[in-house]
């Protein structure tokens, strides 16, 4: 198979902000909750002013008041989460975060590169087409020798890679709203996203000509994944649980429309 890396990208990552050492330890005496964040509506993305927000934004904000700490968000490449977090960049990746995947180049479960906590939110990959196309995309069968484009380091690149085979080609993209523009140009064939994005964006405004295919994918649940022993886990796992009780969770995923989504499970740990 081959791969191909994109150079089509809709703006300049910003990575303008520097955190202090100490803000990677989860220690007592952390002050910040470093969010990594890519732009995904509805999860993180930035309002009519420039200020980020989504659901995944507000929850963090709402957990870090919980825990006393205050929350910033680091734009970050998906590709580079890992490394991000081991330089002490942020000190959790935040952003619709599947934690029941593999990682497409290494073929290692997420939960031996991080720490997860409670799964929270469940979401599936799908796959986004031109809707004039929508006759060739049957089954997953259909994709064999497609090309795909799908956000690098994703769960969606992981079953893009399998889905197309050694005879198709898979386009690295930057973030995931960047596929959109590859489906729509022509570039690929297809992209896989997250079904919550895909919702959001597939056959309105912009990509009012795209859709999602009628093709079932696997169910996956999103987490919040943090450096390996860090005491953070625990805090926040505690920040979640409190705020699932009270109801202020069910209460900003009725915000976002993703109350049928929303599932807080307290026993999942990667």
């Amino acid at each position: 198979m081959k791969r191909i890396i994109s150079l089509a990208l809709t703006g300049v990552l910003l990575i303008g902000m520097v955190v202090s050492l100490a803000s990677c330890s989860g220690g007592s005496g952390d002050s910040k909750l470093v969010c990594g964040i890519t732009a995904y509506e509805p999860m993180n993305y930035r309002d009519g002013s420039g200020n980020w927000t989504g659901f995944d934004t507000e929850f963090a904000a709402l957990v870090a008041q919980e825990l006393g700490m205050k929350v910033e968000y680091q734009e970050i490449e998906w590709g580079s989460k890992y490394s991000e977090l081991e330089a002490g960049t942020i000190n959790c990746i935040w952003n619709g975060f599947t934690a029941n995947t593999v990682e497409t180049d290494t073929g290692k479960s997420r939960s031996e590169y991080v720490d997860f906590s409670y799964s929270y939110m469940l979401n599936q990959q799908c796959v986004v087409i031109k809707a004039e196309r929508a006759g060739e995309f049957a089954s997953a069968e259909s994709l064999a020798g497609k090309t795909a484009a799908a956000e690098k380091g994703s769960a969606g690149e992981t079953f893009a890679v399998e889905a197309v085979g050694e005879a198709g080609a898979v386009v690295d993209s930057a973030a995931q709203v960047n596929t959109f523009i590859e489906v729509k140009s022509g570039a690929v064939d297809f992209a896989v996203v997250d079904i919550l994005l895909a919702k959001e964006l597939a056959g309105s405004g912009d990509y009012s000509d795209l859709a999602i295919a009628g093709i079932e994918l696997p169910s996956e649940v999103y987490a919040v994944g943090f450096k390996k022993g860090s005491d953070l886990t625990e805090k926040v796992n505690g920040a979640m649980k409190t705020l699932s009780d009270n109801g202020k969770l069910a209460e900003l995923a009725e915000k976002y429309g993703l109350e049928n989504s929303l599932q807080l499970d307290t026993s999942f740990a990667g």
